[in-house]
């Protein structure tokens, strides 16, 4: 498993890396389906009141990327150094799979 990725200082720079850690199309679906439900336990959470369901939000989202990265793509997540551009990443590439640039 690769464990060590390039420094970047710029999303723009880190995002063809990101999307290159993301070539197993079982990986990306996952990442896909993990990001919906993040997506839909938000609306949720927001229309219901029910604010302890954001406790899931996180599990959500990962539980399906990790599985992804470690089993499919047998690398290392780049959350672990670059949490908030492979946040922004996972929201980019779900946009990017639902026009059509990336595929499923």
């Amino acid at each position: 498993m690769n464990t060590t990725h390039p420094r970047f200082t710029r999303f723009a720079d880190f995002y063809p890396f990101y999307l290159a850690e993301h070539g197993n199309s079982s990986c990306r679906r996952l990442h896909f389906v993990g990001t919906s439900l993040v997506i839909a336990l938000l609306a949720y959470t927001l229309a219901s009141g029910q604010w302890w369901l954001l406790l899931a939000v996180p599990i959500a989202g990962y539980a399906f990327a990790w599985v992804g990265h470690f089993f499919f793509e047998k690398n290392r997540p780049a959350t672990f150094e670059y949490p908030f551009y492979s946040l922004l990443g996972d929201f980019v590439m779900y946009r990017d799979m639902l026009l059509g640039h990336v595929d499923f």
